[in-house]
């Protein structure tokens, strides 16, 4: 069966679904529920012809799932937040609390929105500052400081790239050692699970689901590690010796190495044949440290996340009528 449009996101004890114009949060909840938001949005590529551009598309949805996955996080984090809270805070002063927003509803719903708003974009911000400095600029530093003794400019790039994907795999096993990462990731692994299901055109059943593979080739963790690749060849065409225009590329060119990693994985997404699967096999295998084996009750919540933006009885359904 082909491909879905549906891509998504592990969030604290959740998931995140996408679809088209709107993406669902499932949680479980500290009480065991699992809670479902269903949000609209218009994706940026729609408003504008150019940015459905190759390439530029990349750069511009690269930028919006950033935005979406910090909401997302946020949101999931605000159940356990409140946990704490109620463990540390009496219920009279919760109870006041209530009153007070309850007296002033609106305003404070104003004022919380604005402030989820810039703490998003706050957010986005210097995930994507850090991001450039520890993995495009440090490894540039580092190599430059090589630059008496390599004189090869080739091989200085391919040095320089050897650090990045070493600097980039420290910190995906570094990540891993957290006991709440391991947990999203056994999330990151039921949403993979999930979706390959429903492309295999199976009923999306916990028992159904749990046969599947955890890896998928359209993952975030593939992009990030086709980012690694890419900027080696792109790096390589450039040419200076001064330190600082080389770093200054390397900020410069982010954009034009993330559209052109996104054109990849849409490729690699898109066709199911040789080319694709070998060039998607390194992303694949970094996908063993960033996807566990979920439990079944992480399953319940992945269905639950498909079930908010897609019917998936009537699409299985259609893609059966399609066959025949």
């Amino acid at each position: 069966m082909g491909r879905v449009s549906i891509g998504g996101q592990a969030v604290i004890e959740g998931i995140m679904m996408k679809n088209v114009d709107k993406y669902a949060i499932a949680v479980r909840k500290p009480d065991k529920e699992i809670e479902l938001k269903i949000e609209n949005y218009t994706p940026v590529s729609s408003k504008c012809k150019l940015f459905k551009l190759p390439i530029i598309r990349g750069v511009f949805n690269f930028v919006e799932s950033l935005l979406i996955g910090v909401k997302t996080l946020t949101y999931s984090a605000e159940f356990y937040d409140e946990e704490e809270d109620d463990k540390t805070k009496g219920k009279d002063i919760e109870k006041n609390e209530e009153e007070i927003i309850d007296n002033n509803s609106e305003e404070v719903a104003k004022k919380k929105e604005t402030s989820d708003d810039l703490f998003m974009v706050g957010t986005v911000i210097f995930s994507i500052v850090l991001a450039v400095g520890l993995f495009m600029l440090l490894p540039a530093f580092l190599a430059s400081l090589l630059d008496g003794v390599v004189k090869n400019h080739f091989a200085l790039g391919l040095i320089e790239g050897v650090i990045r994907l070493a600097i980039f795999l420290l910190y995906v096993v570094l990540i891993t050692l957290m006991e709440d990462i391991k947990r999203t990731f056994m999330y990151h692994g039921a949403e993979h699970k999930t979706i390959n299901c429903l492309e295999a055109g199976e009923d999306l059943t916990v028992e159904n689901i749990m046969k599947h593979s955890r890896f998928h080739k359209r993952c975030g963790t593939s992009f990030l590690f086709i980012v690694m690749f890419v900027s080696i060849l792109v790096f390589m065409c450039i040419r200076t010796e001064t330190v600082w225009l080389k770093l200054l590329y390397r900020v410069l060119l982010v954009p034009v190495i993330a559209g052109i990693s996104y054109e990849f994985i849409k490729f690699a997404g898109k066709y199911d044949n040789a080319v694709a699967n070998i060039l998607s096999k390194p992303g694949l295998w970094v996908q063993r440290l960033t996807t566990k084996e979920p439990t079944e009750d992480m399953v319940e919540v992945a269905i639950k996340a498909v079930e908010g933006v897609l019917d998936w009885r009537e699409y299985l359904e259609e893609q059966k009528n399609e066959k025949k």
